[in-house]
């Protein structure tokens, strides 16, 4: 099924493209600004089984990204001043905004250099327990369970199920299975039990992938230093808000921002929801982050900046810069806004 869904997804860019369309739109849908979001950044894998690789872009492709802008004459500015322009309502120039949830190292060593070459600013989104070293990057743990495997067994549903893991296409079908599994699954509690029984199983040691992917406390505050990062909090465990009490999602956000102050002795203003979608973050979500003093907070709703986003600043949506479609031809589809238009049904603003 999400095999599909990216089919369609790259029909949809490539038509918009070879149609110019795109073009005829950009005056109508292009809005005040965008967010993109962005998570690894890194040299290509060769590997046939990635089912995560919509998260990693190409040095070259964010590089490509920088550059298509700069031709649109759009300003690449931090959260801060997106901020500003938003309550100021100053939208003379087009803006853009860079974003990557989770804090990576790859982020430091990849991403950087070449938001370098653009003196273009970037935040960073830390799940505080992975700059602990205490996280648990479940999707990642399940990737590397499947690649070790050629079937697998879970209890999806209750009941003992075998699934096929003996090729890439096989392990692909089976990762995209249990990942709706695993979501579905009722709380936070319920998700780790079943990831920590499979690492058990098959040998993954979940607690060091932190420790291996994501910035230390220490690397962050030499990180945090360079003029051009922002960081910013994505809750302690990186869990669906949703799926919490009111005061457990309330203190994951505002706990998570008191360790980053702590750790790195300067204010932390900007949240990314995990997950970010519609079952993940929603009118709860919102109110919470405005009540705990956070000053924007976005999600994964796809959608650019409009005038109207100044009235949803803890909503705010973004563009992914998906691993997928990693074509430049591609960019000027995204920074039209008729690509996200046509996803969400051409609302300009996606805070219900």
């Amino acid at each position: 099924m999400k095999q599909l869904r990216n089919t369609v997804i790259r029909a949809g860019l490539e038509a918009l493209y070879y149609s110019g369309a795109h073009m005829l739109l950009r005056p109508v849908l292009a809005g005040v600004g965008v967010i993109f979001m962005l998570h690894h950044v890194g040299p290509r894998r060769d590997d046939a089984f990635q089912p995560n690789r919509h998260l990693a872009v190409e040095p070259e492709f964010l590089r490509a990204t920088l550059a298509h802008l700069r031709t649109l004459d759009i300003d690449i500015v931090s959260m801060d001043e997106a901020h500003h322009r938003l309550v100021e309502r100053n939208f003379a120039r087009r803006f853009a905004c860079f974003t990557f949830d989770d804090g990576y190292r790859d982020n430091r060593d990849f991403a950087l250099p070449v938001m370098r070459e653009f003196d273009a600013p970037l935040t960073v989104y830390v799940a505080s327990d992975f700059a602990e070293g205490s996280g648990r990057l479940w999707w990642i743990a399940l990737e590397r369970a499947i690649a070790a495997v050629t079937a697998i067994e879970v209890p999806i549903g209750g009941t003992m199920t075998r699934l096929d893991a003996s090729t890439a296409q096989a392990k692909q079908a089976t990762f995209d299975r249990m990942h709706d599994w695993l979501r579905s699954l009722p709380g936070e509690a319920d998700m780790q039990r079943e990831i920590s029984a499979l690492c058990t199983r098959h040998g993954v040691d979940e607690t060091a992938i932190s420790r291996e992917l994501c910035l230390s406390w220490a690397e962050l505050r030499s990180f945090a230093a360079n003029p051009l990062v922002t960081i910013g909090a994505h809750t302690i465990t990186h869990c669906n808000l949703a799926k919490q009490t009111e005061a457990t999602a309330s203190f994951e956000l505002a706990t998570s921002r008191a360790r980053i102050e702590d750790a790195l002795q300067r204010p932390v203003l900007h949240l990314a929801y995990p997950y970010g979608d519609r079952i993940a973050a929603g009118q709860r979500e919102f109110a919470l982050a405005r009540t705990i003093g956070f000053k924007t907070a976005v999600t994964t709703r796809p959608g650019m900046l409009f005038p109207e986003s100044a009235n949803h600043l803890t909503a705010l949506q973004r563009v992914s810069l998906n691993g997928n479609y990693q074509d430049a031809r591609i960019l000027p589809v995204l920074t039209s806004g008729a690509a996200t238009a046509m996803w969400n049904g051409f609302r300009r603003i996606d805070a219900a």
